[in-house]
């Protein structure tokens, strides 16, 4: 072993990473060792290596995933900052997203704390009861893309709202004509990769600058509606409540569900939001 070869151990204890991880960023080609001894399996490092290592950490302690880490380490090679500032500021965005959800939970359990005997009065939600709705065509400012709920809705909304809201669409006179809503193009729940439109009624002639947001007409459809009130959180109940009521009158449902945002988050307190759910039906 020369000099400035360092044994994986002792690599370790410098960079703060474990053996482990080391490993992992081996198999992966993030960080391979210089050298491996063939007949031990031994791995050993440089001390050039070790800010390579560092980097890996901070990019991880940030939250990229070894695939974004790997994608930012090879534009640093190539000196392509562009990609770097992007992807910080994709994350930066998905924080963002992230802290707003914690906050909300942190006053949900909150308000749980200073009600410590009705506690579960906190939660309760009220549905109406369902009704059948012919729902008209609509033409709306469209985009879709997959990722998890709680990220994606807020996000893509936010897409949405800026750009019916830009300088330009708005000397064009662009009115919504009616709520924000999301569709849910999945048959089953799913935690990540979730297929998630956010659309919104629109009139007026609309610039789009977006590649992936799209003016497009929804169909009319026959739906089973509820309007429910409370948190997003409880949503569900206003589905249960379609599920029965379609199953009782031998109703077959479709894809893609919708929901309709009535009032905003920021606005109004979580146990006065209004959501319509809708679901199209037909009977069997």
């Amino acid at each position: 072993m020369s000099v400035d070869q360092i044994p994986i151990g002792k690599f370790s204890l410098m960079t703060r990473l474990s053996q482990k991880a080391l490993r992992l960023y081996d198999r992966k080609g993030l960080l391979v060792p210089e050298v491996k001894d063939s007949f031990t399996g031994y791995r050993y490092y440089t001390v050039p290596q070790i800010e390579q290592g560092m980097k890996i950490k901070t990019f991880t302690f940030l939250g990229f995933s070894l695939e974004e880490v790997s994608m930012l380490l090879d534009a640093e090679s190539a000196g392509n900052y562009e990609i770097i500032e992007a992807c910080f500021r994709r994350k930066l965005e998905e924080i963002r997203l992230e802290v707003g959800q914690l906050q909300r939970i942190e006053g949900i359990l909150q308000g749980a704390c200073k009600h410590s005997g009705k506690v579960m009065e906190i939660f309760k939600m009220s549905v109406t009861e369902p009704v059948i709705k012919e729902i008209p065509e609509l033409r709306v400012l469209s985009k879709r893309e997959k990722g998890t709920f709680a990220l994606t809705i807020g996000k893509l909304i936010g897409e949405i709202c800026a750009c019916v809201s830009s300088p330009e669409n708005q000397r064009n006179r662009v009115k919504t004509t009616g709520p924000i809503m999301f569709l849910c193009h999945d048959e089953e729940y799913k935690e990540t990769g979730a297929d998630i439109e956010i659309a919104l009624p629109i009139s007026g002639r609309l610039s789009v600058e977006d590649p992936r947001m799209e003016v497009k007409t929804l169909p009319a459809i026959r739906a089973v509606s509820v309007i429910y009130r409370g948190p997003f959180h409880g949503v569900e109940a206003g589905y249960n409540r379609i599920f029965s009521y379609a199953e009782e009158n031998n109703m077959e449902i479709f894809i893609p569900s919708r929901e309709l945002y009535f009032n905003d988050p920021a606005e109004v307190p979580e146990e006065e939001l209004m959501t319509e759910v809708q679901i199209q039906v037909r009977k069997r």
